[in-house]
């Protein structure tokens, strides 16, 4: 079940990080008793300029490049992003799945988070339901997590809720600390736990910090911060199986200590040119320091290989 709401407010309002860590780390290792680490091997695709997604396209022929080159590297799915656009109507996202499915078969698409599901569906004139039966069949596996308001979830949440009942899984993110009050973060993390009581839809959790475009770096969540929530985040939906620690822009050392926080999951190894943070190499050295063993897995979860 895990803790209750008013267990959860006092923990944020705790200074005892250390406690509150321990906690959570105990959650943790009674989920995963096996003390392995996962991450997945992915690419994320801007589809922004992306023209007619229609063979000999320039835009369509690249994308097709990297999710090969994604599969060569040993990566295993790609995720799409910033595809919603004035114009773009379901048939484009079908066009567009389809052909990348068609040239690789067995990779994982991830694409389209709640909101722009919402904007496809009203576009095209079809229910949320009748969408998302369309674009699964064209080749979208899952939607992304993110799109949630932390302070007012039930939209996000019932597009989750639909999604979940023809069958397919997602995860849930929730990005905090954009002003939204404890009471609504924890509010946000209810909502997610009722929602898998009822569908057992989610994978994941992943908590991740908001950060202010071209803001300073202290105008962004503490550590302290961060791994509070992730701690009272595994403490809360002991009903979701995994909990990311993800955050990129803090960099690896609080990702690694997110590890003894209560995630067992740091999320995506980095591909293509410029990255700098969070690559594969980068990933197993801090799941070892930590003292856990790195484990490659698919975007569902599911178990690769040992490292």
């Amino acid at each position: 079940m895990g803790i209750s709401r008013e267990q959860a407010l006092d923990c944020f309002r705790s200074d005892d990080l250390i406690g509150i860590g321990m906690e959570a780390d105990a959650v943790r290792r009674r989920l995963h008793p096996e003390g392995a680490v996962s991450y997945v091997i992915e690419r994320t695709i801007d589809c922004a300029g992306l023209g007619e997604a229609c063979d000999g396209e320039p835009g369509f022929e690249l994308i097709c490049k990297q999710a090969g080159e994604t599969l060569e590297l040993g990566g295993t799915s790609v995720s799409l992003q910033r595809s919603v656009a004035p114009g773009r109507k379901i048939s484009w996202f079908e066009k567009l799945l389809a052909g990348i499915k068609r040239r690789h078969p067995s990779i994982w698409l991830q694409g389209l988070n709640a909101p722009e599901m919402l904007a496809v569906a009203k576009d095209s004139g079809l229910t949320l339901r009748e969408t998302i039966l369309r674009l699964r069949e064209a080749g979208l596996d899952s939607i992304a997590g993110d799109g949630a308001d932390v302070g007012a979830p039930e939209t996000w949440i019932e597009v989750h809720r639909t999604v979940h009942g023809v069958g397919m899984q997602t995860a849930a993110a929730m990005v905090f600390s954009a002003g939204e009050t404890m009471e609504q973060r924890v509010a946000c993390l209810e909502a997610v736990r009722r929602l898998q009581d009822e569908t057992g839809g989610f994978t994941a959790f992943i908590p991740l910090s908001f950060r202010q475009p071209g803001g300073r770096e202290l105008d962004d969540a503490t550590a302290v911060e961060s791994l509070k929530t992730l701690a009272i985040s595994r403490m809360m939906l002991e009903n979701v199986e995994n909990v990311q620690s993800n955050w990129a822009t803090q960099g690896l050392k609080v990702r690694q200590m997110g590890l003894r926080f209560g995630g067992n999951d740091v999320g995506s190894a980095g591909l293509g040119a410029g990255v700098k943070d969070g690559s594969e190499e980068d990933l197993r050295r801090v799941i070892r320091d930590a003292g856990f063993r790195p484990v490659q897995r698919d975007m569902p979860y599911r178990t690769m290989f040992l490292n």
